[in-house]
Parts: structure tokens; sequence; C-alpha cells
């Protein structure tokens, strides 16, 4: 513990990102499993109040005024929402693709951030940067392979969830300027899990309708289920408290990468757990993503 003190803020940062990398790889492989029998807006809700509910005594310990206090309640609500539909697509896509893939798939996150600044914010983006993103975006061609015959069509959730996630990741670094860990995950966790409400609500009004897919309708969940569900709520708001803390310690380009770790366990887990071998296209797709991206982080923070 005393080591770990002396450590530089940069290291520091980058433990709790790969720790919270694991963590939340965890809880998607878990989100996998449930996600054979019960519908994925379930297993999202279940996630998001298990982990309010679980976050209560840190809130309590941390004093309840000074956790509600901020100025930033649009900047909150805004990363909820797009917490939101990112998961629910992350959820989609973890349940019908392999683990590795939908996972790899995410952290073509700066591609996005470069398309949007050129597109939308008008900003003039180097040659050497477009031909990156280019490859970066070929990348998740390879994975996802829409010109095959065999085309997954979850694969555009995932990429889709990707989009969502950009968002998730900006709105991250500008709160963790002004506001404590504390309150970044606390209203994180109320904002999405009363999204998750909506559809929960109506799923569970609509349970008895047999004309209806069993992907719309609540299922009730067995103890065994519920426990997990629990668990995955638990795992959810840990590896997000870390990954939080961790990004607000270091500096962005140094810890960010780290987080890529993701990657690795995903690819391991799927093997080990799921007997996902992946091919090689999601070999390849993945080093195109990670090394695209990495670069775009590594040339982004030299702007800076």
């Amino acid at each position: 513990m005393k080591t770990f003190l002396y450590l530089s803020s940069n290291i520091k940062g980058a433990l709790f990102v790969v720790t919270g990398a694991f963590l939340l790889i965890l809880m998607a492989s878990l989100v996998k499993v449930l996600g054979q029998r019960l519908p994925a807006f379930e297993v999202l809700f279940v996630r998001f109040l298990s982990g309010l509910v679980v976050l209560l005594p840190l809130i309590l310990r941390a004093g309840l005024r000074k956790t509600l206090c901020t100025t930033k309640h649009s900047l909150h609500f805004a990363r909820g929402g797009l917490g939101f539909m990112g998961n629910l697509c992350f959820f989609f896509s973890i349940i019908h693709i392999p683990l590795g893939d939908a996972v790899t798939i995410q952290f073509a996150r700066p591609l996005f951030v470069i398309l949007f600044a050129a597109l939308i914010l008008k900003e003039v983006v180097g040659s050497n940067r477009k031909v990156v993103t280019l490859l970066g975006f070929c990348g998740i061609l390879m994975i996802t392979q829409p010109f095959n015959a065999g085309f997954n069509p979850w694969m555009i959730v995932a990429v889709a969830g990707t989009f969502f996630g950009t968002g998730v990741v900006m709105t991250v670094k500008l709160l963790t300027r002004t506001e404590q860990t504390v309150t970044i995950m606390f209203y994180f966790a109320l904002y999405t899990t009363i999204c998750a409400l909506i559809p929960g609500l109506a799923g569970y009004a609509l349970k008895d309708d047999l004309a209806l897919p069993s992907s719309f309708i609540w299922i009730m969940p067995t103890w065994t289920e519920l426990i997990l569900l629990v668990l995955t709520g638990s795992l959810g708001i840990a590896g997000q408290a870390m990954f939080t803390h961790g990004i607000g310690l270091g500096e962005t380009s140094f810890v960010v990468p780290f987080d890529y770790m993701r990657i690795v366990y995903a690819f391991i887990i799927g093997i080990i757990w799921f007997s996902e071998i992946p091919g090689f296209w999601s070999y390849a797709g993945a080093l195109v993503i990670f090394g695209s991206s990495f670069y775009l982080l590594r040339t982004e923070s030299k702007k800076y």
C-alpha cells in the first residue's frame, strides 16, 4: 500500500484503468450469459438499478449534500442518455456476436471523434490523420464483414454502441475537470436507471402478451439469475468507478490507452468461457483498430 502511494499520478491512473477494464469485461461476460434467456433491456435495467443501490453506501459516506452538489446537470443528463443507449447497443451486441468482436468495435471511438470533428465541427484534419482514420474504419469492416454472405446484422448495433460511447468518453473528461468521482458515478447511475426504467415498465406490462417475441417482454429471473444480475450491476459500477477515477488521476494521453486491455481480456475470456475462437479477420481488424486509435490518441494529445 505504501509503495502505491509513492507512484506517479500516471501510473496510479493506469493501474485503476487496467483493473476497471477487467471488471467491465467480467460484467460483459455475465451479460452474455444472462442474455441467453433474459431480454437485454431487463438485464440493463437491473444492472443500472443494482449499481445505484450498491453506490448508496459510498454516497452516504461521502456526504449526500456534497455528492448531489453540481452545476453540470445538463452534462450529467447527456452522459446518462448517451450511456443508456451505448450500453443497450453493447448488451445486444455481446449477446448476439462474439465477445471479442463486440468489445473491439467499441474501441473505434477515436475514429468517430475525428469523423465528427471533420463533418460536424468543420475542423481541419491533417492528411496523416485522415489516412489513419480511414484505415481504422477498414478495421471495422474487417470484423463486421458487411459484404459477406454470412453478415450478422447485430454488428451494426455494435457500431452504433461505439457512436454513443464516443459521447460518453467526451462528457466524462469534461466532468472530471470540476466534479468528484462519486458525483459523476451517482448521476450516471441515476439517469441511466431512469432511462432503462421506461422499456422495463413497458416489457413488464406486456409480459403476458404471447404474440410478442421474448426479447420484448419481461421474463421473471430465477434466484440464481437475480444474484448474477446484482453482481453484474456491482461489477459495472466498480469498473466504471475505476475507469473514471483513473482518467481523472493521470494524463489522458498516457492513461486512456491502458483501457485497450479490455480487448485482450475479451478475447481471452471469449475463448476460455464461451469457446469463441476468433477468425483471422477478427484478429486483423482488432490490430488495425488498436493501431489507428492509439495513433490518433497520441497525436491528439500533442496538440495540447
